[in-house]
């Protein structure tokens, strides 16, 4: 199998050395989105639930290119800075999955790139 790697107009560019996604076989893997402007590469202010919708919306914008979108979707993994964020977080992830939710790990971590409040990543298929 070949990987195939897309970057989505849309979405906010890499800040290193790797790709925002790479595609092999069926599948889609999505590196972390951070809640980052696409134009500026600046987190979003406006506290976690910007943050959140950002994030999102950056990962939902890296499947764009696939021609696939979040229905998609099968893994998320969600890191946050402050676990105590967790049910502001879910508030706002269920505006992007409502049904057949995809699987989903959710685990605080010291700190994230460029301070940011949360990072998300994800696996779908095409």
């Amino acid at each position: 199998m070949k990987k195939e790697i897309f970057i989505s107009r849309d979405g906010p560019k890499a800040i290193g050395p790797y790709s925002p996604s790479v595609k092999l076989g069926q599948f889609i893997f999505l590196s972390g989105q951070l809640p980052v402007e696409a134009k500026t590469g600046e987190i979003v202010s406006g506290g976690i639930e910007n943050q959140t919708r950002k994030a999102l919306e950056n990962l939902i914008n890296t499947l764009k290119p696939y021609g696939v979108d979040a229905e998609n979707v099968v893994k998320v993994t969600i890191f946050l800075s402050n676990l105590e964020n967790f049910s502001k977080v879910n508030q706002i992830y269920s505006e992007y999955f409502t049904k057949e939710f995809p699987s989903r790990s959710c685990v605080q971590v010291a700190k994230l790139p460029k301070n940011a409040e949360i990072e998300i990543e994800a696996i779908a298929y095409q």
